[in-house]
């Protein structure tokens, strides 16, 4: 056994078990295997041209000394990024706890009620510091946040506004300049004008639906948003609000003055800056709007026992069931990154937060009360952490780089220095000694900071916030620690069994892989920092676009989209910018399988375009002569066909070349959902079957963990064609020569999670790519033969396999009175996490085994379906008092006196041998969605507020 080697512990079934595994589903050979399920004209001809592999030991060593590169400097840049202290106990406990970083999105409530508390923490935190009445469980960055308060304020207009076409949306020239590019790049396909202007001489005109204003401005400038917002409410008109979170703990919450929207990010809570990211954004708004609100939002019901339980809210906002009528494609959050933003504020308090927040102001103010002595000229009046001094600004930064400190110059006239929560009264003084050797004058040293108040007093925060228990009793460690571990022994991660969702692919995230993200230097650059002081990261991240560009046949990639939606959308507007390019600008016809996940439709609409759907046949495959008929109709305004490989179904069409030719005869470009991407790596790849542009899901097939539902990575790959259109960004260049406007606040997106992929890939290398996705192919191949004569498969490719997921049919069991969603509940008793519900065929389970799980985890798994299709043939249709229907079973119900179920309460709890030995318990019964719709709480509400509902 070659220790040595990285594959031998990323993938699960040795090498005896293979053996068995292949004799089991009748081949002689792995490669046997992989000739029968992928079709022999789409696969390479030769090995991925890639690294030899390097050892774990190697990999950490090569790593380290490439985080040397990275010079981590005094930074005072601002714009939205900020050092910060992560406490130690968030970090050790959450960051660096696989219990917390492989969990799932949280579909399944019933074992996920712990990171669900979590995200409750965190939007109640949200509605308090804003003074919303509902906020959702994050978004992506601040920037992505600002542009769906856009789209929503436009979702939203006045019956007369959306008669009479009002289409105008005010922006302040204070706002943050990535926020402006993003708002750029997503109003035009929508039909927005936008006008960016002074907020203090905007007329109010009723050509104007809505506007955003930053708060406190980019440059530092706290503005009278107040009085705006009232002029702006008498207009109708709608307004959305750029917040910094750490300033509203002295500054009077937006939704007080009648904000519509508040959004911004909570990186400051802890977050490192991450070259970028991935931080937890912040959505808050009225709960009029609750229903147009973007991604996800936890609220507050009961379980069978009337009990309370917490679960993901309205969901019929689901882009899957509103397809091309939804109004954003956001169909994830930041989860990790809210959950330890929500526990700082758990750990510091109202009390802790308003310490820090004053620390910081004080020491501003401190500050700005020197350098005036020295002769500067600071020029905001009202302001919390950032100060705007007019002075020769090429001057100042000639000795602020000698003595390695950043300031932001936004002109040649003005230097601005944002204060954070690191700033110490030694750093004061070292900033003091750049201005005085500028002014040639003697330094001023200080010896503490003093107290003042530069805010102005319409600005400054009267209201309570963050008063409930929740943020009042975890002060110490001892108590947040235990806290933490509360709620982490409520949900199944990946820690203690296999998750098999199809199409999400919850394969290991290796300890090798995730621990550079603790490390200083990864974690304290900023996003716009001067390049050379970024050596470390841009020499990774243009290693992992060269990887994913080989990997996936095409000529360049962009690593800037950070979630697989805006993947799609960052796709769709590049080969818009193409066609546009080319005087095609008419071509706005989009294809899309009827199978097809539905963020596709959605992302399509909000690229400006029109989506034709095409059928699909029996066997789950595209329709080709539908396909063929709908882009001959459309060939002179065709721009592109969706289309996921493998399929949806989980089948490798041996007609995608046929496809793609048939896209391109007729003008359009194909777009490839990279969702399948696992069972391509090395075999074959998106160029060789014919697409233009694809998205990879770098938290699916490339090791980044799924974090209860976030972070996500979601960069595109393109031909060279498209390479010029690659997105760009107003403050450091990116993309290709004719850039498209941003598409993710950062240049890079969230550039510290790359660091995962890039050490995947550097450790697996070419072959042990390979090997992982032929072990994929095989693990799904061989739970589809272990499970033959309980479940039928629904597709399967020509010569009967699977590719690296399948689709087993629950509809018969209707029969028995059971459902899909029964099965689900009681794997949760075998404990297991229930694979892909009714997706995309409504009534089954879409099951993903990944390369990373062994033969006796994969065996313990067949075994539990095995054993409930037992228990389903026991049930009928009369009898709803079954071990199904009452599945999950918790250790209260195993524990009670009293016991009215027909069954023992063996076979409710360990209904297998393997069980006891590794028992889970869900912690609530089965929840009531629809209750928690009709009485929708989505914030830490004392018990009462809903049992009295």
């Amino acid at each position: 056994m070659n220790t040595n080697a990285f594959a031998l512990r990323h993938i699960g079934p040795r090498e005896n078990n293979q053996k068995l595994m292949l004799k089991a589903i009748g081949v002689d050979s792995l490669d046997q295997l992989i000739y029968e399920t992928i079709p022999d004209d789409i696969r390479l001809k030769k090995p991925l041209n890639l690294d030899e592999p390097m050892t774990e030991h190697e990999y950490l060593l090569h790593i380290h000394e490439l985080s040397k590169k990275n010079k981590a400097y005094k930074t005072y840049i601002g714009l939205g990024y900020h050092p910060t202290i992560m406490p130690a106990v968030i970090q050790r406990n959450i960051l660096e706890n696989p219990g917390w970083y492989t969990a799932y999105t949280p579909y399944q409530a019933e074992i996920a009620q712990g990171r669900l508390e979590a995200l409750l923490n965190f939007q109640t935190m949200i509605t308090d510091l804003t003074g919303m009445e509902i906020a959702n469980a994050s978004l992506l960055d601040e920037s992505t946040a600002a542009a769906e308060a856009m789209s929503l304020l436009f979702a939203v207009r006045e019956r007369e506004q959306k008669k009479n076409e009002v289409n105008k949306f005010f922006v302040s020239d204070a706002i943050l300049p990535q926020t402006l590019s993003l708002l750029q790049t997503r109003s035009n396909p929508l039909g927005i004008e936008l006008v960016v202007g002074n907020e203090n001489s905007f007329d109010f005109s009723s050509d104007f639906f809505g506007a955003i204003l930053q708060y406190p401005g980019k440059d530092g400038q706290i503005t009278d948003i107040k009085t705006f917002i009232s002029k702006a409410n008498e207009a109708q008109i709608k307004v959305a609000v750029a917040a910094d979170i750490l300033s509203l703990v002295k500054l009077e919450a937006p939704g007080k003055f009648g904000a519509d929207v508040v959004v911004g990010t909570t990186q400051r809570f802890g977050i490192p800056m991450g070259y970028g990211g991935p931080h937890a954004a912040y959505f808050a708004t009225k709960e009029a709007y609750k229903r147009d609100l973007p991604g996800r939002i936890i609220g507050v019901t009961k379980d069978a026992n009337g009990n309370r339980a917490l679960r993901m809210a309205l969901q019929t906002r689901e882009q899957h069931i509103k397809r091309d009528k939804a109004t954003s494609n956001i169909c994830t959050a930041q989860v990790l990154l809210a959950v330890m933003a929500g526990m700082y504020a758990v750990y510091h308090g109202p009390k802790g937060l308003k310490f820090i927040a004053n620390k910081v102001h004080n020491s501003a103010a401190t500050l700005a009360n020197i350098l005036a002595k020295l002769g500067y000229d600071q020029v905001n009046t009202s302001y919390f952490d950032t100060l705007q001094i007019k002075t020769n600004s090429k001057h100042i930064k000639k000795i602020a780089k000698e003595k390695k400190v950043n300031f932001f110059y936004p002109d040649k006239e003005t230097v601005t220095i944002s204060i954070n929560e690191t700033t110490s009264v030694r750093d004061l003084n070292y900033i003091i000694t750049v201005f005085a050797e500028a002014a040639k004058k003697e330094t001023i040293v200080i010896s503490s900071i003093s107290e003042f108040n530069n805010i102005s007093e319409n600005a400054q925060r009267t209201s309570d916030f963050l008063t409930l228990d929740v943020f009042n009793k975890y002060h110490s460690e001892t108590e947040l620690m235990r806290y933490i571990k509360s709620l982490e022994r409520k949900d199944l991660s990946l820690n203690h069994s296999m998750i098999s969702l199809g199409s999400c692919t919850m394969k290991l995230n290796a300890a090798s892989e995730m621990l550079p993200l603790s490390w200083f230097k990864w974690g304290n650059i900023h996003p716009f920092a001067p390049l050379k002081q970024a050596k470390g990261y841009l020499t990774v991240l243009k290693e992992l676009e060269d990887q994913l560009t080989e990997i996936t046949g095409f000529a360049a990639t962009s690593l800037q989209p950070n979630s697989g939606a805006q993947g799609e959308y960052a796709g769709l507007m590049v080969i818009k910018a193409y066609h546009e390019s080319r005087g095609d600008a008419h071509r706005n016809i989009c294809l899309i399988p009827s199978s097809a996940h539905g963020t596709n439709p959605a992302s399509a609409v909000m690229a400006g375009m029109k989506v034709v759907v095409t059928k699909s046949t029996a066997e789950g495959n595209i329709d080709v002569v539908d396909l063929r008929e709908k882009a001959e109709l459309h060939k002179d305004n065709l721009a592109c066909l969706m289309v996921t490989y493998p399929s949806t179904h989980g089948v490798y069409e041996s007609a995608i070349k046929e496809i793609t030719k048939i896209i391109h005869d007729n003008g359009g470009q194909v777009y490839m959902d990279g969702a399948n991407m696992n069972a391509q790596v090395g075999l074959t790849n998106p160029g060789n079957i014919g697409a233009d542009v694809c998205h990879l899901n770098l938290h699916k097939t490339f090791a980044i963990p799924h974090g209860g539902g976030g972070p996500g990575v979601g960069p595109i790959c393109v031909a060279k064609q498209l390479v010029p259109f690659l997105p760009g960004n107003p403050l450091v260049k990116t993309g290709g020569d004719k850039a498209i406007t941003a598409i993710s606040a950062a240049p890079y997106g969230s550039a510290l999670a790359c660091l995962i992929s890039y050490g995947y890939i550097k450790m697996l290398g070419a072959e042990g790519l390979t090997e992982s996705t032929k072990i994929a192919i095989l693990n799904a191949n061989y739970i589809k033969h272990r499970l033959q004569g309980s479940f039928d498969t629904l597709y399967s490719g020509e010569r009967g396999r699977a590719a690296h997921e399948m689709i087993v049919d629950c509809r018969p069991f209707k029969a028995n009175g059971i459902e899909v969603t029964d099965i689900a509940k009681r794997l949760m008793d075998y404990g297991f996490h229930a694979p892909t519900v009714s997706f995309p065929v409504a009534g089954t389970l879409m099951i993903e085994p990944t390369e990373s799980e062994s033969k006796e985890e994969i065996d313990r798994f067949c075994d539990a379906l095995i054993s409930i299709k037992k228990e389903i043939d026991q049930a009928s249709k009369d009898d709803n008092n079954n071990v199904l229907k009452n599945a999950p079973h918790t250790l209260d119900m195993v524990t009670a006196d009293e016991w009215l179920f027909p069954y023992t309460r063996e076979t409710a709890a360990f209904p297998l041998d393997y069980v006891k030995g590794n028992k889970f318990w869900p912690s609530v019964r089965r929840v009531d969605d629809a209750y928690g719709d009709r009485n929708l709480i989505c914030t830490c509400a004392p018990i009462e507020a809903y049992m009295e509902a």
